[in-house]
């Protein structure tokens, strides 16, 4: 197993000429991270990560996980003050609704495709603790006094993976998720790939994040099961790397350009990227 070292020297400026979504990167934007509960499933993966955090083939329980992606178009003109506004009470949620597990959010960093400028990212326990949090009263009340006032236009897309059978990659949980760079994208498969092609593409980008541990914290990917986004989107992918540097050795990498050209390119009809810094916070309810 070849791994990147993160001393590799950076590209003064990288364009991501084999994944033509992103024009540029920023490393200075807002981010959020935060924790939670989910329940128990087991599935076996020769995958796993030790002490030194480097993942050897071994036997592994799997985890059945629902993952939601929020994407935000602020007003513009939006103040610091009522951005802060609505990124603390979209992250303080985790700590009035149930059945969030894990929640990371914040400021797009450059110029996003179709001008989304924030990020939300949230994972569920099931599809039907998600349903609820749909329908739940203070949600709609949270989306209504300290969203929608802000927004002019917005994208759910939401997905089952599975992730490691364990408390720290559940729960997004820990020192390694303290910090970071969360990257998501939507990907549009072409009718006739959707199912084995589109599944064999998505497997080959997992696979290439799990053979290199030291860039990468976690990545999870599914078929978008969002009425309302499905006919745009068809899956979501969301990958945390640990820092940026990292999210730029990963994408910079020929083995990332090779899965891109031979699994991706040629079924993909449209695609979005972005990506946002994670970082510490506090834990003040609004």
């Amino acid at each position: 197993m070849v791994v990147l070292p993160l001393s590799q020297p950076m590209p003064q400026a990288l364009a991501f000429r084999s994944f033509p979504v992103y024009a540029a990167l920023s490393s200075n934007f807002y981010g959020r991270h935060g924790i939670g509960t989910t329940g128990r499933k087991q599935f076996n993966v020769f995958s796993c990560a030790n002490g030194n955090g480097q993942r050897e083939r071994n036997l592994l329980h799997r985890r059945k996980v629902v993952d939601h992606i929020c994407l935000l178009k602020a007003n513009k003109g939006l103040s610091d003050e009522e951005e802060k506004d609505m990124l603390d009470y979209l992250y303080t949620s985790q700590y009035q609704m149930r059945g969030i597990v894990a929640i990371s959010l914040g400021q797009i960093s450059a110029q996003a495709k179709e001008d989304y400028t924030h990020a939300v990212f949230m994972r569920f326990q099931s599809k039907e603790v998600l349903e609820k949090f749909y329908e739940n009263p203070l949600y709609l009340q949270l989306m209504k006094e300290h969203v929608l006032p802000y927004c002019h236009g917005l994208i759910n897309v939401d997905y089952e993976s599975e992730v490691e059978d364990d408390m720290l990659h559940i729960f997004r949980k820990g020192e390694e998720y303290s910090y970071g760079v969360e990257f998501v994208l939507l990907i549009a498969f072409v009718e006739a790939a959707i199912g084995g092609p589109a599944k064999d593409a998505l497997l080959s980008l997992q696979e290439l994040t799990i053979e290199h541990p030291s860039l990468v914290l976690q990545c999870t990917q599914g078929s978008n099961f969002n009425s309302n986004s499905r006919g745009e989107y068809t899956h979501g992918v969301v990958i945390r790397f640990r820092s940026f540097d990292a999210l730029e050795i990963f994408f910079s990498s020929s083995r990332y350009k090779d899965v891109w050209e031979s699994k991706l390119q040629s079924i993909t009809k449209k695609t979005l990227a972005i990506h946002f810094s994670v970082d510490p916070v506090g834990t003040e309810i609004m």
